[in-house]
């Protein structure tokens, strides 16, 4: 009934939500008469509000058409290369003049940005790929909305979510290939390359795990004590509802975006306050660029998707309550997920002191699973007075987390270790 009822409240105050929309636009808009009233500008920031906490979000795109880079604008191509019921691979490259049409000019090195499947779109990590794409090519598992997926495409689950991104990995080729892997992804991608080695194919170059739960018993959050808390069946009960009538996906069993989007507020209300603040702040003041760039963050933050139930079930059980990797138990389609058998691939763990999502430990635990790495291709850090959202967008990605990034590509950029 849950399901309904939100479907419900949501066409209640569409009206609302489209009178604030209309107001914002008359208030905002030099154009209008309305626009040089005393305090138009609080106004039209004040409905704009109004309209943000009614308004439904839809998935935004990643819209990245150029990057800057040594004083010039580089455009950018956006290629869908894979397409799955639950899935889209995307591949993005800036084109320099350097890059086409030289005799001997070495490929750019590959980055595939797993995007964690926890309840924001993968449009999240836009800031991770426009820093990259200079000297990068960029391929983002993109994760359509469960509620969007018609029952006959079949279930979805985490044996399915490591297989893709195996998937991936055997597309793109692993020569020139950097798994770049955030919070949840961290596990997936890590037990994808593990069974590569075991089964005796090639691996990538490095796998960067950044903020993700390897071993969720290590300096536990509220999220994982939460699920380590609570037996699987409260899961079920509580948070498992079907997708309504009107959608592609109706019937089925979802982890639902409105119970996700409840909990990342309860989680960390600081930070949906201040974005907000910020940008009515930017709209009121007249920084136009700044409150482009605040609305799209604001959207990427505000538009969660519905999750798969056998996905989130299974992540809860294997991941957060059965610790099945860091146990060496755990199997994927029969397979054991063996991280020891991994020996060409050189690892990079990244943490964030203040991380309050994956705790202090959880993503180090990689390297005491990976013994078969040489110790000389293995390298920790955690980030100071960093949080878990710092970790991938903000000031503390862009000086204290890329660079280590983008060095680790290149010291294993064309070789292996």
């Amino acid at each position: 009934m849950l399901n309904p009822f939100m479907e419900y409240q949501r066409a209640l105050l569409h009206p609302l939500t489209m009178w604030a929309a209309g107001a914002a636009h008359a208030f905002g808009n030099p154009n209008s008469p309305f626009a040089s009233l005393p305090g138009a500008p609080y106004f039209a920031a004040g409905y704009e509000f109004l309209y943000r906490l009614g308004e439904t979000y839809r998935q935004p795109e990643f819209n990245i058409t150029a990057v800057e880079h040594e004083g010039c604008a580089i455009p950018v191509i956006e290629q869908l290369v894979l397409e799955t019921p639950f899935c889209r691979l995307l591949r993005f490259a800036a084109e320099t003049a350097t890059d086409g049409g030289v005799a001997g000019a070495k490929q750019k090195p590959a980055v595939l940005l797993c995007a964690p499947l926890a309840g924001h779109h993968a449009v999240m990590l836009r800031e991770i790929v426009i820093t990259l794409l200079p000297e990068h090519e960029v391929y983002v598992t993109d994760w359509i909305d469960a509620r969007r997926v018609p029952l006959a495409n079949g279930p979805f689950d985490l044996d399915e979510n490591v297989a893709l991104m195996q998937a991936c990995i055997r597309l793109i080729g692993t020569d020139l290939l950097h798994v770049l892997a955030i919070c949840q992804s961290t596990v997936p991608a890590l037990a994808a390359i593990s069974l590569l080695a075991s089964a005796g194919e090639p691996t990538p170059q490095s796998l960067i795990l950044v903020g993700g739960p390897i071993d969720a018993r290590r300096s536990p959050t509220a999220v994982s004590r939460l699920a380590a808390h609570r037996p699987l069946a409260w899961f079920q009960q509580n948070l498992i509802h079907a997708v309504p009538d009107h959608y592609p996906g109706a019937g089925r069993k979802v982890y639902p975006s409105f119970l996700q989007y409840a909990g990342l507020v309860a989680a960390q209300p600081d930070r949906l306050v201040a974005s907000q603040w910020d940008y009515y702040l930017d709209l009121v003041w007249g920084g136009i660029a700044r409150a482009e760039s605040g609305r799209r963050a604001c959207d990427a933050y505000n538009a969660v998707l519905d999750m798969a139930a056998e996905f989130y079930l299974d992540t809860v059980q294997i991941v957060f309550q059965e610790f099945r990797l860091a146990l060496g138990d755990w199997r994927v389609r029969g397979e054991p997920v063996r991280p020891q058998d991994i020996r060409t691939t050189a690892l990079l763990t990244i943490e964030g002191e203040l991380d309050n999502i994956a705790g202090r430990g959880q993503t180090q635990a990689a390297h005491a699973l990976c013994p078969g790495i040489a110790s000389s291709h293995k390298r920790h850090i955690t980030a100071r007075q960093c949080g878990h959202y710092d970790l991938f967008s903000g000031p503390h990605w862009r000086t204290a987390i890329f660079p280590v990034i983008r060095n680790q590509i290149r010291q294993f950029a064309y070789c292996r270790g």
